[in-house]
């Protein structure tokens, strides 16, 4: 795209966005997806070993990067905005007299377009490496990395269909079951299967959180500061004095994962990434205002959000299967996760990753976005959730939001 092009199309989203939209949400979820994806790039490693592919993980081999979790497991800043839309789409649904029904089939849409087309292709490419004679193990290990994220989407999609009833849930309640959970599993010998009550109760706390600030719950500094430095000293308390992990994402070969099922160390640190995210909210505003590019970028990413958050695994495992033609194990995509080297090598690899999944956007968005909508104050109402369809121009170029 020439530079005269690019600019175009940047003017073209400023001015089709409504005065009124809050630019910032956009640009949390959009940093929450890329998070996950960064998170998943860096501490995800298919070692290439006697003609399988099993997965590794670097936490498992250099605790010393356990800080990357923190920085990049962001689903509670996903779910805070995720609650916060829902809550505000559902109360102007039932205003314009829009069924139950017909708000949560618009939300759901987008979600699930792009995952058939995951299925269907990722069915296709196991078929074909059975057929071929790749060993079960690497197939295995290839579908479970392209389906584990699919979790997130039926954590999300059933706490959206229970919007109206979590509307005013207060987040000490789920937060509360968490604890209890915790305490009976940990503390008083309980099955280990009752964790998975704090599947839902877990993500439950930052979705009641936005839906409570969409009702109004003040969203100050005072509040965001509350919420980091209380989640922070928490989840400290929690990792140093009660045994807790570390890392909160899951590492191979531990005793107790702080993702899988959520644990009370998650969620209290979900809560601090929930305050710096209400801390962020004024600078995002200011900057995404005075800097159109970087708010096109954003609102670009957010049309594709479901894509590439379904795709980014495929994309690097198309890297590193393109890579095996090399003729050797390379450092860094196929090499075991076991020193500075590698970790170093794959930061070399990230942009290639990043090309890659570019080209997977590029041939799947459409499943995404669905149909135009004749309806541009619908389309509208529906794109600021972030879930269903937005219109296309004649031009053929995106255009998120219009007036």
């Amino acid at each position: 795209m020439s530079r005269t092009a690019l600019r175009d199309l940047v003017r073209r989203v400023d001015a089709a966005t409504p005065p009124g939209r809050d630019r910032a949400l956009d640009a949390l979820r959009a940093l929450a997806v890329l998070g996950v994806v960064l998170g998943h790039w860096l501490v995800t490693a298919l070692v290439a070993d006697s003609g399988t592919v099993h997965g590794a993980s670097p936490l498992a081999y250099l605790p010393t990067l356990t800080p990357v979790s923190w920085v990049f497991q962001t689903l509670a800043v996903f779910f805070l905005v995720g609650g916060l839309v829902a809550a505000r789409g559902h109360a102007s649904a039932r205003a314009r007299g829009t069924t139950y029904g017909a708000w949560l089939r618009a939300r759901v849409a987008r979600l699930f377009r792009p995952v058939v087309a995951v299925l269907a292709v990722w069915t296709v490419a196991a078929a074909a490496m059975l057929a071929a004679g790749t060993s079960p193990d690497t197939v295995h290990t290839l579908c479970k990395l392209v389906l584990s994220p699919l979790w997130f989407l039926l954590v999300f999609t059933a706490l959206t269909a229970a919007t109206p009833l979590v509307a005013r849930l207060h987040p000490a309640w789920p937060l509360a079951v968490v604890l209890t959970v915790d305490v009976l599993r940990f503390g008083l010998g309980a099955p280990a299967w009752l964790g998975w009550i704090n599947v839902a109760a877990g993500w439950l706390v930052p979705y009641c959180l936005g839906a409570a600030w969409a009702r109004g719950l003040p969203s100050s500094r005072t509040t965001g500061w509350a919420l980091l430095l209380g989640g922070t000293a928490a989840t400290a308390a929690l990792v140093l004095y009660a045994g807790y992990p570390a890392s909160m994402v899951g590492v191979p070969g531990a005793p107790v994962s702080n993702l899988n099922p959520p644990t009370l160390a998650a969620v209290t640190f979900g809560l601090a990434q929930c305050g710096a995210a209400l801390l962020l909210l004024g600078p995002l505003r200011r900057l995404l205002t005075r800097r159109p590019a970087l708010w096109a970028a954003v609102a670009l990413l957010n049309l594709s959000v479901m894509t590439v958050f379904l795709w980014h695994q495929t994309a690097m495992m198309a890297v590193t299967a393109t890579g095996l033609l090399a003729g050797g194990p390379l450092p860094g995509l196929h090499t075991l996760p076991d020193g500075p080297g590698w970790v170093l090598a794959r930061l070399a690899w990230l942009p290639v990753f990043a090309a890659a999944l570019l080209v997977c956007v590029t041939a799947f968005r459409a499943y995404e976005r669905g149909r135009p909508r004749r309806d541009a104050r619908t389309a509208g109402e529906l794109g600021a959730g972030g879930i269903a369809g937005v219109p296309r121009p004649r031009s053929g170029i995106p255009v998120p939001y219009r007036r």
